[in-house]
Parts: C-alpha cells; sequence; structure tokens
C-alpha cells in the first residue's frame, strides 16, 4: 500500500510550468499515467483545474410522499442496524430476527415521519432533488521547470487520447523568485 509522506525528504516545487492543458480531468489524469509509465518522476507533477465552478443537477422533483418514503428508506436501515446490534445480546435466533424486523418497522415509520414533516416546513421553497458538483473548465498539468523539458520529450513520444481536446497554455509569469522584492502595480501607485 502506497503512503503519502510529508518528510522533510519531499521535494516541495516552487517553480512549476504548464506542460499542457485539457478541457477535461480524465485527459489531465491520462498524461500524467502516460509520464508515470515512461518511468518519469511524478513528484513533480501537478494537475491544477482552473476556471471552478458549481454544477447542480436536477434529479428530479420532490413532493411530501416522496421525502416521507426516502425518509422511510433511511429510518429502516437505521432501524435495522440498530436492531442487529441490540440482537446480538438475545440468547435464541428468533428473538433476534423478531428484534431486527421490530426495530426497522419502527424505523420505518419514524423515518417517514421525520421526511414528511421536514419536507412540509419548507414551505415548497425547494421542492426537487439535486446533486452537486465543482468543476473546472479547464485542467493544467504542471511540471518543475527543471524537468519541464524530460516531461514535454516523454509526452510528446506518447501516443495522444482522440477525445480530448489540448488547452492552449496561458502565458507564463516567469519563475518564482523569492528574494526579490515585490513590484507595485498600476492600481498602488498614488497618482499626483
Amino acid at each position: 500500500m502506497a503512503r503519502l509522506s510529508t518528510t522533510p525528504d519531499t521535494p516541495v516545487v516552487v517553480d512549476r510550468r504548464v506542460l499542457v492543458g485539457y478541457d477535461n480531468y480524465p485527459a489531465a489524469q491520462r498524461a500524467v499515467d502516460g509520464l508515470s509509465d515512461a518511468g518519469f518522476p511524478v513528484e513533480y507533477v501537478t494537475i491544477f483545474g482552473s476556471d471552478l465552478r458549481l454544477e447542480e443537477t436536477v434529479t428530479g422533483r420532490v413532493t411530501n410522499g416522496k421525502a416521507a418514503l426516502t425518509g422511510a428508506g433511511g429510518g429502516a436501515v437505521f432501524g435495522a442496524v440498530v436492531g442487529m446490534f441490540l440482537g446480538v445480546f438475545t440468547s435464541t435466533t428468533m428473538s433476534f430476527v423478531v428484534l431486527v424486523l421490530w426495530a426497522a418497522l419502527w424505523g420505518t415509520v419514524t423515518g417517514a415521519a421525520f421526511g414528511f414533516v421536514n419536507h412540509f416546513f419548507t414551505g415548497g421553497r425547494r421542492d426537487f432533488a439535486s446533486r452537486s458538483a465543482i468543476v473546472a473548465g479547464r485542467y493544467d498539468v504542471l511540471v518543475a521547470a527543471s524537468h519541464l523539458d524530460h516531461a514535454r520529450a516523454v509526452l510528446d513520444g506518447g501516443p495522444r487520447p482522440a477525445d480530448t481536446v489540448v488547452v492552449e497554455p496561458a502565458p507564463s509569469a516567469g519563475p518564482y523568485e523569492p528574494g526579490l522584492p515585490r513590484q507595485e502595480g498600476p492600481s498602488s501607485r498614488q497618482r499626483t
């Protein structure tokens, strides 16, 4: 099993350059996998997502009945688990089964009641179910500047996935040099 290490011998990369950019995450992941398969030291590689946005996919309408049914399902599972835990302390198989079924029944009734009441008191403000995800519009594969030429040679020698769109890299601001003083931008200068 691979372990993540945060020891002092782990390289910390500050100056990273764009190797290639894609419009989807699986393509960026395949590019890094290709580098890894070729023996490239992937600890110098980062997948960087930018242009983040929230996507909420509506999965259906929620009514009081559907809310009660969903609550009943969750309550039944919870009740069955509690019943199994308590059933461990019984002496016969029949009493174990009866206890699990009884707890599942009460969990179903309680879950349905809570689901109904919870949805009823929202007053129709959110009558739909949805699934949310944060996605990026662009995925750049960044490599340490010292390894950029080697990574380009490896990536150019491998096959390109047919279902991807390579995005042009953004212009670089140059290397990061922590010893240099920061320059003031035009908005921070005082007008005279």
